[in-house]
């Protein structure tokens, strides 16, 4: 891999103390799974990936119950009943951040199928739920967010129409984005862009992609078999704040190489520009100012520069009134 070998240093993890598993906090060294678990032979999970943020007024974090309403989506499409509510794993969530005595992080619900029987049909086997933090930076690099990520076309499409549901965050579909993220590091990109069963532009292995073309935002619809990403919604409702037009409609390959900017978003990836494509550039080859704009209306709320009207973040910590802070 050469020079991308630094990258898989930035994402070893650094244990937290407490990992919670199913209404019980355990040690991190603790939360174990059978080998036999129905989850490892078949990869029968759901899981998130939520985003805490060091704020002005103490941790909070970021669009907290539309990331838990998407895992348990996810679990609906697979049949999986969690055993429970929305509610309960947001606070579980905060919960977990205060015992962790957390500032920053990142946030891993999980709902797997556990150990039981053996086979493909998954109905008998006990469902687990796993919540856990840790620390974890920039997931393409701190400075790709001005300087841009080199990117290519897979040779992996995303999965096509009635084979896998695109719409559900699963461990399965990520045996897909695997593919995508090995050939990309093996060629020596930072990341792969995958089209979907049809040849047009779907995302990357894990970001959503939008292009920007004479003013307007191009972004892949549902029906591209894209993940319906939570960065991905907010940019679109900044752009319209800022009267920048988003259309929703299929990109072709070829519209990649003539944008006048790319750019990838994602509760990891946040927004980060694309430099080229296939050795292509992009534009001026770094950060265009559209995309310049969007991070930081997104980055302004998130640092209490611009407050936060939509309720995007959840604190951690139940704010004090005034007369009680003195």
């Amino acid at each position: 891999m050469g020079g991308f070998a630094s990258l898989y240093n930035d994402y070893m993890l650094v244990p937290t103390e407490k990992i919670w598993h199913n209404g019980t906090f355990i040690p991190w060294n603790e939360a174990r799974i059978h080998v036999l678990s129905h989850v490892v032979s078949y990869g029968t999970s759901v899981f998130e990936g939520i985003r805490c943020y060091e704020t002005p007024s103490g941790p909070a974090i970021f669009r907290l119950r539309d990331h838990v309403r998407r895992m348990l989506d996810s679990a609906k499409i697979y049949r999986t009943e969690v055993p429970y509510t929305c509610e309960q794993l947001c606070e579980a969530i905060k919960d977990l951040l205060r015992v962790n005595k957390m500032s920053s992080c990142y946030v891993r619900p999980i709902v797997l199928r556990g150990y039981g029987e053996m086979g493909v049909f998954p109905g008998n086997n006990p469902v687990e739920v796993f919540l856990a933090c840790w620390e974890w930076g920039r997931y393409l690099g701190e400075e790709a967010l001005a300087e841009g990520v080199d990117v290519c076309v897979s040779s992996w499409n995303r999965l096509a129409p009635n084979t896998l549901p695109a719409m559900a965050k699963a461990g399965a579909n990520y045996m897909n984005s695997q593919l995508i993220k090995m050939e990309a590091l093996a060629n020596g990109y930072h990341e792969g862009i995958a089209l979907d069963a049809a040849g047009y532009v779907s995302e990357g292995s894990g970001e959503n992609i939008f292009v920007v073309r004479d003013g307007k935002i191009f972004t892949p619809p549902l029906g591209t078999s894209v993940l319906p990403g939570i960065t991905r919604d907010s940019v679109i409702q900044l752009a319209q704040d800022v009267g920048i037009p988003v259309v929703e409609t299929m990109v072709p390959r070829e519209m990649l190489y003539i944008a006048d900017e790319v750019f990838f978003t994602g509760t990891a990836a946040e927004i980060t520009p694309i430099r080229s494509v296939d050795r292509i550039q992009v534009g001026a080859g770094r950060r265009g100012p559209v995309t310049e704009r969007l991070q930081k209306e997104f980055f302004a709320i998130l640092d209490g520069t611009k407050p936060d009207h939509r309720g995007w973040l959840t604190p951690v910590y139940t704010p004090q009134p005034a007369e009680a802070r003195g």
